[in-house]
This record gives C-alpha cells, sequence and structure tokens, in this order.
C-alpha cells in the first residue's frame, strides 16, 4: 500500500500533463502484449505488422521490453515524468506535450543512474537472452535505448497523436475541474478503483493498492502537489522516488471509442436503433465534456456532421453546451448519462 499524505496547500499546487514519451512506451507495452490491450484491441490488431517490423529492425526495441515488469520496479529514465503545469490549462495543450523535449531529459541521464536502475529492474527477473544482455550492458546503452523509444514513437503512436491527445486534453480539462470545485475525494473518485481518498482531520492521504499488500510506504507532498497524468495506452503508474515529482499515472475518459465504436450490442445497439448511429456515437464520446472539433477528431466525423448532430442531442435535451473564452464544450445531461450507459 502507497500512501500520500495531502495538506491544504496540494490542491493549488498540483500540477497536470501530457507525456507523448510515455505514451510511447505504454504503447510498446501494450502491442508486445505485456498489458491487456482491452477497448485499444482494433488499434493493437492494426499496428501489429508495424510492431513485428519494428523488432525485427531495431533488436534494442526488444530490449525495452524486456525490462517491462507488473507490480514491481520498472526502470524510471526511460520513462520519466515531464514537469507539468499549473493554473492555465489551455496553455498546457498548447506548450507541453513535447515529445522531442522528453526524449532529450532521456538522453541527459547520468550513466551511472542508467546502469543502477538497469540493475534494480532486472534484479529477481528470469536471465534476459543473450542478445538483449549485450545491449543493456553496452557502453553506449543509453543512447540505443533511447533511440529505440524514439522509433517506438514513429511507428506506433506519432500517426494517431492528434486523436490520442484529444482524449488526454479532455480528460485533463475533466479532472482539473473537479479538483478545483469538489476537491481531492471528487478527482479521485473515479481515478483508479485501485486509487482511494480518505481524510484526516486537516490533511487527507491517497492511498494506491500497490501488488505489495503487506508492505505500507508513506509519503507526504509538504505543499508541493501532485502531479496528474492520463494515458490512453497505460496503466495506474506512481513516481514518489527523487529527482522524480510525486504523480500518478492514470488511465484517461473516453478511450473505448478512440479507434471506432465497440462493436453495437446491448444497450449501444438499442441506442443506435433510437437516435441514429453516429448520435449515439457523439453521446458516447461524450463520457468527458468536449468541442466540436476534438469530436470530430476522435471519432472522423466531418465537421458538418459533427455539429449538425450535436444540435440536435441540444435541442432533445440530451447534452449542453458551455463556452470558456473561444471554445464552446458540450457535456451530456443526466438524461444522456442515463441514455449513453452501457
Amino acid at each position: 500500500m502507497l500512501l500520500i499524505e495531502v495538506g491544504p496547500l496540494d490542491v493549488a499546487h498540483t500540477r497536470y500533463a501530457i507525456s507523448p514519451l510515455g505514451e510511447a512506451m505504454n504503447a510498446l507495452r501494450v502491442a508486445a502484449g505485456e498489458q491487456p490491450a482491452g477497448p485499444l484491441r482494433p488499434w493493437a490488431e492494426r499496428i501489429a505488422p508495424r510492431y513485428r517490423q519494428l523488432v525485427r529492425e531495431i533488436p534494442e526495441v526488444e530490449a525495452l521490453t524486456t525490462l517491462f515488469r507488473r507490480d514491481a520496479y520498472n526502470a524510471d529514465f526511460i520513462q520519466p515524468p515531464p514537469t507539468g503545469r499549473r493554473g492555465n490549462l489551455a496553455a498546457l495543450t498548447t506548450r507541453e506535450g513535447d515529445f522531442a523535449a522528453e526524449l532529450a531529459v532521456v538522453r541527459a541521464t547520468p550513466l551511472e543512474r542508467v546502469r543502477t536502475e538497469l540493475a534494480r529492474n532486472l534484479a529477481g527477473m528470469r536471465r534476459p537472452p543473450r542478445h538483449v544482455q549485450q545491449i543493456l550492458t553496452a557502453p553506449d546503452v543509453l543512447t540505443r535505448l533511447a533511440d529505440a523509444i524514439e522509433a517506438a514513437w514513429h511507428a506506433l503512436v506519432e500517426p494517431d497523436w492528434p486523436r490520442l491527445r484529444t482524449v488526454l486534453e479532455r480528460d485533463l480539462v475533466h479532472r482539473a475541474g473537479q479538483l478545483a470545485m469538489d476537491g481531492w475525494a471528487a478527482a479521485l473518485s473515479d481515478l483508479d478503483p485501485r486509487v482511494r481518498w480518505r481524510s484526516e482531520a486537516e490533511r487527507g492521504v491517497i492511498e494506491v493498492r500497490t501488488g505489495r499488500r503487506d508492505v505500507q510506504e508513506r509519503h507526504r507532498l509538504d505543499g508541493t502537489g501532485l502531479l496528474l497524468m492520463p494515458t490512453v495506452f497505460g496503466t495506474l503508474i506512481s513516481y514518489v522516488e527523487p529527482p522524480w515529482p510525486y504523480a500518478l499515472v492514470y488511465p484517461a475518459r473516453g478511450v473505448a471509442n478512440l479507434f471506432g465504436p465497440p462493436p453495437a450490442h446491448g444497450g449501444a445497439a438499442a441506442l443506435a436503433r433510437l437516435i441514429g448511429p453516429h448520435r449515439a456515437q457523439i453521446l458516447r464520446a461524450l463520457a468527458a465534456p468536449a468541442t466540436t472539433t476534438q469530436l470530430v477528431r476522435q471519432l472522423g466525423l466531418s465537421l458538418g456532421a459533427v455539429g449538425g448532430h450535436l444540435a440536435v442531442l441540444r435541442e432533445s435535451g440530451l447534452i449542453t453546451r458551455t463556452r470558456t473564452g473561444r471554445s464552446v464544450r458540450y457535456e451530456r445531461t443526466p438524461l444522456g448519462d442515463t441514455l449513453a450507459a452501457d
């Protein structure tokens, strides 16, 4: 069990970030079969030939996948958390999320730290194949692994990045609003089943269930705030060791419809028959508030079609719209939530 103590100042100092490098590593986990694809199965099947070619042409990619572990230590230098920004989420979505900048941080890792983290990562694991051992013990191991991360980004994530980023941005806006308006309990309520909020007088504790239930590890934010990072491909990840900021990576909302709607069955099929397949897609995609442009990127429909369907859904009382600056965001009403529920 991981316990993170939160004080009154930590809400104001909590940051939000989008990490394209993190998405590249998480996508690699799914492509390699190290993590269940779940609703991302259409994506995993589509990129499977691309992934096999990547492994054939760049042996260091296999070395990266060898390091993946569940409920145990994974080397931090190959997936460092970004700094994140406070306050203006509009600024975050235009200036954060620079893959090249994140990769530069990886390449700047001191070799001594690389060796230490690799040894800790491999401790207790089955001995890797000889060719993987040669890569992980090579004098230029950092350069070779960084090149492999870059290749994974270009092959697996970059082609879909505008659509992926849209989902991540929407989740951050939703999460930041929950935290600002209703506090930690609301912001963490649907973050992940393994995360729970517990109030303790003026402070509170974020409980994170880990693989080792017999060990309790306690940390205190002390006004530094928490870094929250949604992921499309990944699962829950916590950062509590220096030099990284305290951070939680969590599954983003709205992933189910990301690469096309799931097969119509049960309530989804009935909803499509009731209001039409494209309107049903849009209503289900509005599990988190979105702009017209974000829905166009996510669903692959034309701007005119999305705008027309949004107008009908709004007139029917299934969605509402709110203007924030130059943006207009749509979200479901309670009736819309009921109809879109599985």
